[in-house]
C-alpha cells in the first residue's frame, strides 16, 4: 500500500513538477498532515536522475510548508482563542492556560517553533499554539522557515543519494530522526542554560 502511494506521488510530482511539491507540502503543513518524506524523498530521487533541480525542490517545499503553516497560524489567531474560551471548559482547557501559553511563546516562541518543525507529529501542529499565543509574525515566519527548510533539505538529499533503495531509506530516516531529536535536546539545553545565565 505504502509502495503504491509512493509510486503514485512520484508520478504526480513528475507530472505536476514543482507545483505538485508546493501543493502537497502546503497540505502536509496544514490541518491534513501526512509524512513529508513520501513527497520529498521521491523528488530527491528525480533530482538524482536529472529530472528536477534540488534548489527548486527545496524552494517549492519551503513555499508550500510556509503556506500551510500560515493557514494554521491564522486560523488559530482569528478563531482558535474565541472557540477555546467559549468551549474550552468542555475539554478542560481554561483561559488561564491560554494566558500561560501566550507568556511562554512570548519568551520561547522562536526556539519552540524551530524545534517543533523538526519533530515528527509536531511539525504540522506547532503553528496552532503559535497563533493562539499571538506570536510575532516575523519571528514565526523566520523560525518556521528555518525548521521547514532544514527538514526539506535533509529529506531531499536522502532521496537524491539513496532514493532507489527503500530499505536504506527506512534505516537512514530512522537514524536521521534520532540524530535530529538528539540535536534538538542539545540545542534546547544550551538555549535554557544561556537564558538562565542571563537572568542570574
Amino acid at each position: 500500500m505504502l509502495h503504491e502511494l509512493a509510486q503514485t506521488l512520484v508520478d504526480l510530482i513528475f507530472d505536476w513538477g514543482y507545483l505538485g511539491i508546493f501543493l502537497m507540502m502546503a497540505i502536509e503543513s496544514s490541518f491534513i498532515p501526512f509524512p513529508s518524506e513520501i513527497v520529498l524523498v521521491p523528488a530527491g530521487y528525480l533530482a538524482s536522475q536529472g529530472e528536477m533541480s534540488i534548489a527548486m525542490i527545496i524552494l517549492s517545499a519551503l513555499g508550500g510548508s510556509m503556506v500551510g503553516a500560515f493557514v494554521n497560524y491564522y486560523l488559530a489567531l482569528t478563531l482558535g482563542r474565541k472557540i477555546l474560551i467559549k468551549y474550552g471548559k468542555y475539554f478542560f482547557v481554561k483561559e488561564e492556560a491560554l494566558v500561560k501559553m501566550e507568556l511562554f511563546f512570548t519568551k520561547h516562541g522562536h526556539i519552540s517553533t524551530f524545534t517543533g518543525r523538526l519533530i515528527p507529529g509536531i511539525r504540522q501542529l506547532i503553528s496552532i499554539p503559535a497563533g493562539l499565543a499571538r506570536m510575532n509574525l516575523v519571528e514565526f515566519s523566520l523560525f518556521t522557515g528555518l525548521g521547514a527548510g532544514l527538514w526539506a533539505l535533509v529529506l531531499t538529499l536522502l532521496g537524491y543519494f539513496i532514493g532507489e533503495n527503500q530499505a536504506l531509506i527506512n534505516t537512514y530516516l530512522q537514524e536521521i530522526t534520532i540524530f535530529v531529536l538528539a540535536g534538538l535536546v542539545i540545542i534546547v539545553g544550551i538555549y535554557y542554560t544561556i537564558k538562565k545565565k542571563r537572568n542570574d
